[in-house]
């Protein structure tokens, strides 16, 4: 059986629930109840957030949960590297193989 996968949160959403767990009497527990989703979420997306941003004086600035020094983390970013890595790995093959023939030919020449 596969998991179910929801959809995404927008970062905007994300942004909102941790503003409103930062106000004073407001617990995390509260404000998931209230947006009907899990509290663990909410612990998440923190912890993503201070590794991503830096924060200022309690404000959230303009760096993204997936950005951070403007280096895009986002999954279709992160696919792109890696299908970039594949097709690098298989050049350096070709091009070594290119290499060893070369040699490999004009060694019987002489």
């Amino acid at each position: 059986m596969s998991k179910k996968q929801n959809a995404p949160y927008s970062d905007k959403f994300r942004r909102e629930a941790l503003r409103q767990c930062d106000e004073e009497g407001v617990t995390a527990i509260q404000v998931a109840k209230a947006l009907g989703i899990g509290v663990n979420q909410i612990y998440n997306w923190r912890n993503q957030y201070k590794k991503m941003s830096k924060l200022k004086s309690g404000e959230i600035v303009q760096s993204q949960f997936h950005t951070a020094d403007g280096v895009d983390y986002s999954k279709s970013e992160s696919d792109e590297v890696r299908k970039l890595r594949k097709e690098v790995a298989a050049l350096k093959e070709e091009c070594d193989f290119l290499k060893k023939a070369t040699a490999y030919f004009s060694n019987q020449k002489k």
